[in-house]
C-alpha cells in the first residue's frame, strides 16, 4: 500500500445545519505528515491552511492532527476526528472544533466528508512524493521568545502545495516546552501538472506569495539524489528537514490510480 494520500473535502455540515461547501481544498498526507490548504471559491482568499503531523490510533478509527502551521491561530486547541467509512468509498469524519464563522469562534460539533482522489500524473522525475518543513527548530531557553519562519511544502507526483508562516515562539520560564504564541498571515502557493504543458500554478496567495519556492525549484534538489527521511535538503537556499517521503515511481504498475493518461479536476 502507498503511504502517500491525496483528498479534498466534498461537503462540511455543522448539525443540525444542512451539508454544503464554499472551499477548494487539497489535502496531500505522506507517511504521517499533512499539507492542507482550503480555497474560499467566492473570493480566493485562504479560508484555513494547515500542516503538521496526522497521528492514528492504532486501537479506534480517530486521528489526532498537529497543528505546527495555522491561519487561524489554533496552535493549542486539539483537533480529532474519528473516520468512518461511506456507502460510495468516501470517509465521514466527525467531531468537534470551533466555528470560525461565528462570533467567539465556539466549538460546535461537525461532519465532513473527504473523497480520495487520484494521483495526478507527471513526468517520471516528479514521482517522489514528500513532506518538507523549514523553520522547525522550537528549542528555546527559559523566558526566550523569537521570530521564526515556518515553511511547509508538499508534493504526489503531479500535486504541489506550499505553505509559509511566519511564528512567534516563546518558552516561559519554568516550562519545559516552547509553545507558538502567535502566527502571522499565511502565503501559499499550490501547482498542478497539466499534460503536455507542465506544472501550472493554480493559486498563489498572501503577502510572501511570490517568494515562495516552486515546484522547479524542489526539482533542482530532487535531482541532486539528497531525499532521505529525516535528512536535511536545501531548497532555494532555505534548509528543510524531510518528513514524509515515497518514492512512487516504482508503484506505477502496481497501484492502477498512478497509471492515468488524464489528469484529474480536483
Amino acid at each position: 500500500m502507498t503511504k502517500s494520500r491525496l483528498s479534498t473535502r466534498i461537503s462540511i455540515r455543522w448539525p443540525p445545519e444542512p451539508a454544503f461547501e464554499n472551499t477548494d481544498t487539497m489535502v496531500l498526507s505522506v507517511d504521517s505528515w499533512y499539507v492542507d490548504l482550503r480555497v474560499d471559491r467566492a473570493t480566493g482568499a485562504i479560508d484555513w491552511a494547515i500542516a503538521g503531523e496526522r497521528l492514528q490510533d492504532k486501537d479506534s478509527n480517530e486521528v489526532l492532527f498537529t497543528h505546527e502551521l495555522d491561519s487561524r491561530n489554533s496552535f493549542g486547541v486539539a483537533d480529532c476526528g474519528s473516520f468512518s467509512a461511506l456507502p460510495n468509498g468516501d470517509d465521514l469524519e466527525v467531531g468537534v472544533m470551533p466555528r470560525h464563522d461565528l462570533p467567539g469562534s465556539p466549538v460546535r460539533d461537525y461532519e465532513e466528508v473527504w473523497r480520495k482522489l487520484l494521483f495526478r500524473r507527471a513526468d517520471a522525475a516528479s514521482g517522489m512524493s514528500f513532506v518538507l518543513e523549514a523553520g522547525g527548530d522550537l528549542q528555546l531557553e527559559a523566558g526566550e521568545e523569537k521570530e521564526v519562519v515556518r515553511t511547509f511544502i508538499g508534493a504526489i507526483w503531479g500535486t504541489y502545495i506550499v505553505l509559509r508562516q511566519r511564528q512567534i515562539l516563546a518558552r516561559s520560564a519554568g516550562e519545559a516546552k516552547t509553545v507558538i504564541r502567535s502566527g502571522g498571515e499565511v502565503s501559499a502557493r499550490r501547482e498542478d501538472f497539466v499534460r503536455e504543458v507542465g506544472f501550472q500554478v493554480k493559486y498563489s496567495i498572501g503577502p510572501e506569495a511570490d517568494e515562495l519556492p516552486a515546484q522547479s525549484d524542489v526539482e533542482a534538489s530532487l535531482e541532486d539524489g539528497g531525499f532521505l527521511p529525516g535528512k536535511k535538503v536545501v531548497v532555494r537556499g532555505d534548509e528543510y528537514v524531510v518528513r514524509g517521503l515515497e518514492d512512487l515511481r516504482g508503484e506505477t504498475e502496481r497501484h492502477s490510480e498512478l497509471s492515468m493518461d488524464e489528469p484529474f479536476e480536483a
